[in-house]
């Protein structure tokens, strides 16, 4: 057999060769994966065998059962197959300079990110990319850094809290935001400058649902005070949780940025004076995986690229 090199593989292995070897592997059998590639099981065997030639080594024990790889076999299989993914990523690379950008972006994000900023972006992203069809799905923090990191979401928009393990996503910082209390202006806080974690355990508090990243903060801020939250109404949105406000029922928290100008003259915003009080809303997209040309797209219109 002939010395495995670069030239031999380049001028003597063709990609259909590359393929019916890696049909073989997973087939282990090559009447079945000649008929998947539709070729003649006759001709899948010259092939496969030149493909040894070409590679110095046998990459296959024929058995009575079948054929299944040797460890020559299973590397070139390694290599082969991220040859292919890399041909795919460069395929959906190049259509975006023949078709225009297209295809689907899917987007899994926090609902307060969605409210605060994405919903806006997604707007205008989707009228410059009229191709792209744009699927939303809105989780809580934990679960949207697990969509992208499992590949069921193409891109993840959370926040960057202590308690989120992102190590499986490459990450793009978007922007901060920080958490204020809220409470009626006749409220004792309300003249204060900044208040703490410890000073809203004190207090009769209007909780967003529990799963959310700023709740979840809030809990462990005051576990690690030896303190319980003294939860008196809870509800789902911030919006719902304002209105409680206003009717002098307790206080809230929630981004600074998410106060509409109406409600200065009915609510007070004070600075929560903690570390955790200032977020970082990230872009996730799976670790070492380039992301579609219309995701690239999408977190090129966030982060002004």
């Amino acid at each position: 057999m002939t010395e495995l090199s670069v030239h031999n593989l380049t001028r003597r292995v063709d990609l259909f060769t590359l393929k019916l070897f890696l049909t073989v592997v997973e087939e282990q059998q090559m009447r079945r994966a000649a008929l998947r590639e539709n070729i003649t099981p006759s001709a899948a065997t010259r092939r496969l065998q030149e493909l040894e030639e070409v590679a110095g080594v046998d990459l296959f024990d024929r058995l009575p059962g079948g054929m299944t790889p040797t460890p020559a076999g299973d590397v070139l299989a390694r290599h082969v197959r991220l040859l292919f993914a890399n041909l795919d990523v460069m395929r959906r690379e190049m259509a975006e300079f023949s078709q225009g950008v297209r295809g689907q972006v899917i987007i899994s994000s926090t609902s307060t990110i969605i409210v605060q900023f994405l919903a806006r972006e997604i707007a205008e992203f989707a009228r410059d990319f009229p191709l792209v069809d744009i699927e939303l799905q809105e989780d809580a923090n934990a679960n949207v850094v697990h969509a992208a990191a499992s590949g069921k979401a193409d891109v993840a928009m959370f926040y960057a809290t202590d308690d989120i393990r992102s190590e499986s996503l490459d990450i793009v910082e978007f922007r901060t935001d920080r958490l204020v209390a809220i409470v009626p202006r006749t409220h004792a806080l309300a003249g204060r400058a900044s208040i703490t974690t410890r000073d809203l355990l004190e207090e009769d508090l209007i909780g967003i649902a529990p799963h959310t990243s700023m709740m979840t903060q809030l809990r462990n801020a005051a576990s690690a005070l030896g303190g319980e939250l003294r939860v008196k109404f809870r509800v789902n949105t911030i919006e719902v949780a304002r209105s409680l406000v206003k009717a002098g029922l307790g206080v809230t928290i929630q981004p600074e940025s998410m106060l509409p100008t109406e409600d200065f003259n009915k609510v007070v915003l004070v600075a929560l004076d903690e570390p955790w009080a200032l977020r970082r809303l990230c872009i996730g997209t799976k670790r070492g995986e380039s992301p579609s040309a219309a995701a690239r797209a999408f977190i090129a219109r966030l982060t002004d690229l």
